[in-house]
């Protein structure tokens, strides 16, 4: 399914989440962190990684337009075509964004925009497994120990050698994946991310190892450690 396809994925970009653990009036991707929005950092990013062709960003939809002025054109991210309005949940973003892709969508890379630390060289190899197996997605094993539990008490320790936290970019072909959405609208699937509704569909999804810094900024001890990063990274 996957073998004849071209090294090349369409990138979707879901930043229409409102990120109200942040507790700031700024959507968490538009605040600035390294001298520029959040968002600016996880678009370069795609706009650097030799496997992205075109890139579609889903935002709220009050926002379309200060995301194409001060992040897509003040940042000469030439690789951004679309900006589309979001959804009520992730899930219906994603299917908004898959609808925009358009139909000669071969593969897509649906990452989230609130992880600005990713690397062009790490969505590459995501692609490259996705054209091979025709899905991949980016995880990383726990560090610490892991237990089921209920309420105030543990119950089962769990191996961290089968576990896996997942992370973004997820990379499919695009048939699969807007498969996947439309069964999981006809079960009323609520999926966690979208590996989740591939799964639901019985298909293999492969794990392409991530790394610790590409962490979805949730809270403000997270943009103090995405600054921290940046400047690290910048002295290379």
């Amino acid at each position: 399914m996957a073998k004849d396809q071209p090294e090349t994925a369409t990138g979707l970009i879901v930043a229409a989440g409102q990120g109200l653990r942040m507790g700031t009036r700024t959507p968490k991707v538009m605040l600035p962190v390294g001298g520029r929005p959040l968002l600016a950092h996880t678009l370069q990013a795609f706009e650097q990684a030799e496997t992205i062709d075109q890139v579609v960003l889903v935002a709220s939809e009050d926002l379309l337009a200060l995301m194409a002025a001060e992040v897509v054109d003040a940042h000469k991210l030439r690789k951004v075509r679309r900006i589309v309005p979001g959804g009520a949940r992730r899930q219906d973003s994603v299917r908004l964004g898959l609808e925009a892709v358009g139909p000669n969508c071969r593969l897509v890379a649906i990452h989230d925009g609130a992880r600005p630390l990713i690397t062009p060289g790490l969505i590459d190899q995501a692609v490259t497994q996705a054209v091979r197996h025709g899905a991949a997605a980016l995880a990383v094993r726990p560090s610490d120990t892991v237990r089921r539990g209920e309420e105030d008490t543990f119950q089962v320790t769990l191996d961290r050698d089968k576990l896996w936290l997942m992370q973004t970019p997820q990379v499919f072909s695009c048939e699969l994946i807007l498969e996947a959405h439309r069964q999981a609208a006809e079960r009323r699937l609520d999926g966690t991310d979208d590996v989740a509704l591939v799964e639901a569909m019985g298909y293999p999804v492969r794990v392409v190892e991530g790394f610790r810094e590409n962490i979805k900024v949730t809270t403000p001890e997270d943009l103090l450690y995405v600054e921290a990063v940046l400047s690290r990274r910048s002295e290379r």
